[in-house]
């Protein structure tokens, strides 16, 4: 059985030869342009899509579309939501067609992953842009779909969301960031909630975060999965980064290999162009058991802290039960001594 990084790096070499069979043409990635959706409202519809990993369970599917229904939105269902192709929810160009097909139709509003896995990376090169930059939809989803909201962003201009995908919780807290952000286009600052468990406590134990570098910075808030934004670095799939303000988490991999994929990421000149940077949660990730390891801490101690730019972990992005609905390529200001993302402008028109 591969892990996690052996999988992903396996099937990005299928990703990188689909490319060179795309249909669609291949364009740099365009200057950031201001282009936003609709907010929602009740009755809009959601297209329910399966760009990445198949779901292997009919109720799984039920389930996101009572979650729906809950938001007050219409479901619909894509032609090849319920295909498989080994781990893949069908075909690539299948996986693109459902989603060039709701962006064309004008009942569907917003679109939802029922889930991420891998996969998004592979469609990218299938995707109709033009067909998505004439008609601005929602299009939310975190883990894998970040190469989804990413590449879209990059290739359109269209702020897309870092946000619940399908099969999240949907409890009070990450519906809220929803509503707040899509449904009535607050301008949403976002930062740790004390925990519960804290309540009687002298001192903050949990949700604590850890500024790297003190301040304050604006810029265009970019980033998501860590695994999967370094995948596509080198890509015309990556936004335009100078003086934006990135966000990282990751989840089940080892430090070593985090520790690599930022160092990826700095030899690729990614660091040198920001303003901030945000390192959120990284859920179940461990030092390899077998020698002496650095902590998290201490490698982004090495990475981050000389570039002088306000930064902090510990934000409460990631694998997570409540999901924030960051807008991806809207202005936020940000504090690395609160650790708080402000922003500056509403998400939807």
């Amino acid at each position: 059985m591969l892990n996690r990084r052996q999988f992903i790096t396996h099937c990005a070499m299928t990703a990188a030869s689909a490319a060179f069979v795309s249909t669609s043409k291949s364009v740099m990635a365009v200057g950031h342009h201001d282009l936003k959706a609709a907010r929602l409202h009740r009755g809009a519809g959601v297209g329910l899509i399966s760009p990445a990993s198949a779901a292997f369970q009919r109720e799984e599917v039920d389930v996101v579309v009572d979650a729906v229904r809950g938001l007050g939105l219409v479901p619909y269902l894509a032609p090849h939501l319920r295909d498989r192709y080994g781990y893949l929810a069908g075909k690539d160009p299948d996986r693109a067609a459902d989603i060039n097909h709701f962006f064309a139709d004008p009942k569907i509003a917003a679109l939802l992953p029922i889930r991420g896995g891998w996969g998004c990376s592979r469609i990218l090169p299938y995707l109709d842009y033009q067909v998505i930059r004439k008609n601005p939809k929602i299009i939310v989803g975190f883990s894998d779909v970040t190469a989804l909201i990413l590449g879209i962003h990059a290739q359109t201009g269209l702020v897309t969301f870092h946000g619940p995908n399908g099969l999240t919780s949907w409890r009070p807290d990450p519906t809220n960031y929803f509503r707040r952000v899509l449904f009535a286009g607050e301008m949403v600052t976002f930062g740790n909630q004390k925990d519960s468990d804290d309540a009687n406590r002298l001192m903050q134990v949990k949700n604590r975060i850890q500024t790297i570098n003190p301040g304050k910075a604006r810029g265009r808030l970019i980033g998501g999965n860590l695994s999967v934004f370094s995948g596509i670095v080198g890509s015309p799939y990556v936004p335009d980064l100078k003086g934006a303000i990135l966000f990282l988490e990751d989840t089940h991999e080892n430090i070593y290999r985090i520790d690599r994929l930022i160092t990826h990421l700095k030899l690729a000149g990614v660091f040198k162009q920001l303003a901030g940077f945000i390192f959120g949660q990284c859920t179940e990730c461990l030092p390899d058991a077998d020698y002496g390891s650095l902590t998290l801490e201490e490698v982004l101690q090495d990475h981050i802290k000389p570039l002088g730019i306000p930064a902090w972990s510990g934000a409460l992005i990631g694998h997570l039960e409540t999901i924030w609905t960051l807008p991806i390529g809207t202005e936020v200001e940000i504090d690395a001594n609160l650790g708080k993302i402000q922003m500056l402008e509403p998400a939807v028109i």
